[in-house]
Parts: structure tokens; C-alpha cells; sequence
């Protein structure tokens, strides 16, 4: 290859490569630019909303907090505390049910295993608008709707979380590890407690973090199950002051700079979970 190829091939692999990054920039505009207008308007009190220009900063947050938190006694913290109850127990659960069902599936061999592994991976193809009703009519058989059970039973079983478990047990959990194990004397418990879990763990967080953040922006789930407003998560919580905004403009502000505190718990979340996905990579790749 002569150098007048090398040169032509190097710059045609530099403007190439232009493509790809125009388009993300493009994405990353499309994510960004909602979550930019939501920070700037949450800054403008009333008359500032819908008279100043987009994207120019007002002077009425701290004002907008105030009558926030003021607004029916506080029950916008009440429904921040109902997401945070829903999202964190309802993920911690469906973490540890997926660790120990990816893990049986990936790991042990039984009869009717590919049986059930392609039922569970038919459930990642089923929407949950198609089971909101149905689990809505089986939890008020039981006297369950209405109730915190209501939220939590629907998303203990992560169809997905179970199939990204199995899939990360099968590459990251030795086979002969655990014989070694078993020849130690260990029992199944103490093998997957003590050994298999641990080499999961970047598996197991990315399912938490899946979902918490389904379980915090799910809509669907909670209009469905719940009728007293106490029990709202704050997805449900901010539709009815949107509601009720269309005949009390001034709530407008209260649902805008509501869904600003909304976001922050999972921005934070995001940035806690990605140390322990690098220190648990970096402590995996040190073991190996």
C-alpha cells in the first residue's frame, strides 16, 4: 500500500468517522434539551412562565419550593417518599429473586430448564399495560388493591433481570469454582451466598438500577392499583396537579418544579451505582 492510499484511506476514516458522532450529539441533544427547559422553568415564578423567553432563567425557585412543600401540607414529599419506598424495596427484591433464578438457570442443569428459560424471555416481549389489569383484578380478589403490596408484588419478578442474570452467572461464575467449592464441603447456599453472588455483583446492580428507575417513572402500575392519593407515588402525584392545572394555572409551576426534584434522586443514583460498577470491573479484573 502506498502512502498516498495510507493518506487518503486515514482521511476518509476521519470524516467517516464524523457520522457517527454528529449522531449522538444529535441523541444526546434530544435527551438534554427537555431536562435543560425543566431546570429553567422551574426557576420562574408565575407570570415569568409563559411570558419570558425559553430558555431565560427567573427568579421565583426558591418561592416555587416554598409553595411546593406548602401545597396540601407537604404531600409532594409524602409522594417522593412513597416512590423511594416503592422503587427501593421493589428493586432490592426483584434483584434477589433474579440472582437466584439466573443463577439456577445458568448454573445448574435440571430437567425442563430451556422449557422455562424461553417462558421467561417471552415475558421480556410482554408489555405491562397487558398485565396492569389482570394483576389489578387477581390483587383485589385478594384484598390487596389499594394497598402498598399492590406496588410491590407486580415488580418482585423482573422477566428481564432474571435473563440478564442468568446470562452474566453462565460467563462470570466457574464451573469448576464451584466444584472446588462442593469438594471443600460447601453447601449449594454457601456457594452461591458466599461465591456466586459476590462475582454477580455488576450484574445484580444493573438490575437494581433497572429497576428502580422502571419502578420510579412507572405511571401505568399505580393509576391502576391505587385510589387514595397518601399511597401516590410522585409519578401519579404530579398527573393530578397537571390536572388540576387546567383550572388552577398557577399549579403549573408547582408540577414543573416538582418534576425537577423528581429526576435528581435518580441522577444521584446513577452517579452512586457507576463507582460500584467501576470498583467491582476493577476488582473482578484483579482476581482474574
Amino acid at each position: 500500500m502506498t502512502p498516498l492510499t495510507l493518506t487518503a484511506t486515514s482521511k476518509g476514516g476521519r470524516r467517516t468517522a464524523w457520522v457517527p458522532t454528529i449522531v449522538l450529539i444529535l441523541g444526546a441533544l434530544y435527551c438534554l434539551i427537555p431536562i435543560a427547559w425543566v431546570v429553567v422553568a422551574a426557576t420562574k415564578d408565575r407570570s415569568e412562565l409563559f411570558s419570558t423567553f425559553t430558555f431565560a432563567p427567573g427568579s421565583g425557585l426558591f418561592q416555587n419550593l416554598s409553595d411546593l412543600t406548602a401545597y396540601r401540607d407537604g404531600i409532594f414529599w409524602r409522594w417522593m417518599a412513597n416512590s423511594a419506598f416503592y422503587a427501593g424495596i421493589g428493586a432490592l427484591l426483584s434483584a434477589a429473586v433474579s440472582a437466584a433464578g439466573g443463577y439456577a438457570l445458568g448454573r445448574y442443569s435440571f430437567r425442563g430448564r430451556e422449557a422455562v428459560f424461553k417462558m421467561i424471555l417471552a415475558g421480556v416481549l410482554v408489555p405491562s399495560i397487558v398485565l396492569a389489569v389482570p394483576q389489578y383484578l387477581l390483587l383485589s380478589k385478594l384484598g390487596m388493591a389499594d394497598s402498598y403490596w399492590s406496588m410491590l408484588l407486580p415488580s418482585i419478578l423482573s422477566p428481564y433481570g432474571v435473563y440478564l442474570v442468568r446470562i452474566y452467572a453462565a460467563a462470570s461464575v466457574p464451573a469448576e469454582l464451584m466444584e472446588a467449592a462442593r469438594m471443600d464441603g460447601a453447601s449449594e447456599w454457601r456457594i452461591f451466598s458466599r461465591i456466586a453472588v459476590p462475582m454477580m455483583m455488576p450484574g445484580l446492580i444493573t438490575v437494581f438500577l433497572f429497576q428502580f428507575v422502571g419502578i420510579w417513572n412507572n405511571f401505568l402500575l399505580p393509576f391502576v392499583m391505587l385510589a387514595d392519593d397518601e399511597k401516590f407515588p410522585i409519578t401519579l402525584g404530579l398527573y393530578t396537579l397537571l390536572a388540576q392545572g387546567a383550572s388552577q394555572p398557577a399549579l403549573y409551576t408547582l408540577v414543573i418544579t416538582g418534576c425537577l426534584l423528581a429526576i435528581v434522586p435518580l441522577i444521584g443514583l446513577f452517579l452512586v451505582i457507576q463507582r460500584f460498577w467501576s470498583l467491582d470491573l476493577m476488582s473482578g479484573s484483579v482476581k482474574a
